[in-house]
């Protein structure tokens, strides 16, 4: 089987940061395009950032240039730095990987269990 595990979250005042993490473990062979979605109170899930296995990256509109997705290959994890955070950044956070689980299987998405992120004064 395989988990992600999510941390890093917490309270924090408007404008500032906090980084996330989340460790993929178990049963991997590679791990494919990773992504962060949040979930705010009475919303629908939504993505914020993916980035391939080669680095490549993605983001909503509402956080270019203040939220950085990367990924560490060889231990299987992928951060999300967030900057100038505002209210409205107020969300649980989940991440998500593209899991190929031998060379011969096809990928399979896995999710973690979400972290919260709370953006007040």
């Amino acid at each position: 089987q395989v988990q992600l595990v999510e941390s890093g979250g917490g309270l924090v005042p408007p404008g500032g940061s906090l980084r996330i993490s989340c460790a993929a473990s178990g049963s991997i062979f590679r791990l494919a395009t990773m992504g962060w979605y949040r979930q705010a109170p009475g919303k629908q899930r939504e993505l914020v950032a993916t980035i391939s296995s080669s680095g490549s990256t993605n983001y909503i509109d509402s956080v270019k240039g203040r939220f950085t997705i990367s990924r560490d290959n060889a231990k299987n994890t992928t951060y999300l730095q967030m900057n100038s955070l505002k209210l409205e950044d107020t969300a649980v956070y989940y991440c998500n990987a593209q899991v190929w689980r031998s060379m011969y299987s096809l990928p399979t998405l896995f999710w973690g269990q979400g972290t919260q992120v709370t953006v007040s004064s």
